[in-house]
């Protein structure tokens, strides 16, 4: 028995999205990028292979009519994208931390 899509994404989105939240002080933008790109492929491997569509049945089902991308989504659930969440770097601190080679004059 396979699991249901929503239950994927569900447990998908935690997993990513608690790793990403993890690492957003990082320098991960493009990291983020490449995951979001590697992530939607195995989703669509996935339902290709579940489904047995071709590329054109999958691209039917997941294109607008204007020839926009859908998110992957079941049951009100969509694949979240990694690349929304903001990288934020450490705020400067200055010199309150006090540097390594300041010596003492007394």
């Amino acid at each position: 028995m396979t699991t249901p899509l929503a239950v994927v994404l569900i447990n998908l989105n935690r997993a990513i999205q608690g790793w990403a939240h993890y690492f957003r002080h990082a320098i991960a933008k493009r990291v983020f990028n490449k995951l979001d790109h590697i992530v939607w492929w195995r989703l669509v491997r996935l339902l290709r292979v579940r489904h047995r569509w071709n590329w054109r049945d999958f691209r039917r089902r997941l294109i607008t009519p204007s020839g926009r991308w859908l998110p992957i989504a079941a049951d009100g659930i969509e694949l979240r994208k990694i690349s929304a969440i903001p990288v934020t770097r450490y705020r400067y601190r200055g010199d309150k931390i006090s540097s390594p080679w300041a010596f003492e004059t007394a």
